[in-house]
């Protein structure tokens, strides 16, 4: 059972560590927020479908981690801040 639930855990943690991260502007800032945050998502995953936080922290710091250092911050529009200007 464990097998089959790896490759959802991997694709949903790869899916939310992307989507999120492209927060901050140097490729060291976005790898250490991707990477907690993918971290964050994974363990919660992880701990979700049987494969334990640990794995799914692992593999979601991971993918994080490099998806934030490989984005630009050109690309990524987060819309107008709700504060500020």
């Amino acid at each position: 059972m464990k097998r089959k639930l790896t490759l959802p855990l991997i694709a949903g943690c790869a899916l939310a560590a992307l989507s999120l991260s492209g927060c901050g502007y140097s490729p060291g800032s976005r790898a250490l927020s991707g990477g907690a945050i993918g971290a964050g998502a994974g363990a919660i995953i992880g701990a979700a479908t049987g494969l334990g936080p640990g794995t799914g922290a692992l593999i979601g710091g991971g993918v994080g981690a490099i998806g934030g250092a490989a984005t630009n911050p050109n690309t990524v529009n987060l819309g107008r801040p709700l504060v500020g200007n």
